[in-house]
This record gives C-alpha cells, sequence and structure tokens, in this order.
C-alpha cells in the first residue's frame, strides 16, 4: 500500500455564529446541509454539506474564527472569466461586498469575506483573456 493524498475530503471553516454563517453560506454559496453535529450536551454546534458537491462544514470555534479574520485559507475553482463575472454579479445581486475581478497569476480570483472575516476566494481554471504573470513582481515565482 502507498502512503498518498487522494484529495480533500472536506473542507472545515471555524464560525462564531453557527446560525448567522449557515444562512449566509446557503444563501451566498449555495450550501446545502446535509448533517448537523450537536456536542455531547445536545447543542448543535456543526453543520456540514456541499457547495456545489464539495463537501463543506461550518464549525463553531470562536477562536479559531477570529485567528482566521483576513486570512483565505481555501480557494474554491470556477471555469473562466466568465464564471468569474457572474459570481461578481451575483454578489452584487445579494449586497456582498467584494474586490474588483483580479487577474491572479494563472487565473480570474473574486475575493469576498464571510460573516466573520474569513476571506473567501473563487479562483478560475484557465486564464482566458490574460497573461500568465508566472514570475512578474508581486506574483507566483516558479522553484525547483
Amino acid at each position: 500500500m502507498t502512503a498518498k493524498i487522494e484529495g480533500f475530503h472536506h473542507v472545515k471553516f471555524p464560525v462564531r455564529d453557527l446560525t448567522r454563517s449557515r444562512e449566509w453560506y446557503e444563501r451566498v454559496l449555495g450550501l446545502h446541509v446535509t448533517h448537523e453535529f450537536p456536542d455531547d450536551d445536545g447543542v448543535v454546534r456543526g453543520v456540514g454539506g456541499t457547495v456545489d458537491g464539495v463537501p463543506v462544514a461550518l464549525r463553531v470555534q470562536e477562536r479559531a474564527a477570529e485567528g482566521l479574520a483576513g486570512f483565505d485559507p481555501v480557494c474554491f475553482s470556477i471555469a473562466d472569466r466568465a464564471a468569474a463575472e457572474a459570481w461578481i454579479a451575483r454578489l452584487d445581486e445579494l449586497g456582498v461586498e467584494h474586490q474588483p475581478l483580479f487577474e491572479a497569476t494563472t487565473g480570474w480570483m473574486v475575493r469576498f469575506n464571510d460573516p466573520d472575516g474569513t476571506e473567501i476566494r473563487l479562483y478560475s481554471l484557465t486564464k482566458d483573456g490574460g497573461a500568465d504573470r508566472t514570475g512578474e513582481p508581486g506574483y507566483a515565482q516558479r522553484v525547483g
């Protein structure tokens, strides 16, 4: 047997207020909740489900949520620039503040924050209409 990583099982976001965050992830990202996780005292402090087939969980962890504010622990894949522009339009319709469309190193990126300030990034799989910025100052540099 070879020790190797097969992929991601799920992505878990720490949150301060489960009700508020669940509503936001459902409304903004389309989280479809399939499981609730009650603690030993019976209080539900976590939920799990999917966002367009990607397994996502939310778990009450106040200090971790505060520590991630302003950081981007995960980047979801989107198809291309048209998908990025569609997300910008969706965020505008929902009244969710976001950064302008960003030409990242090898794709297009949409950036916005969840209710706890964790930065959510949507990164395109293609660089249609843009340049590969690898190696330019301020962008990724190849190693090895």
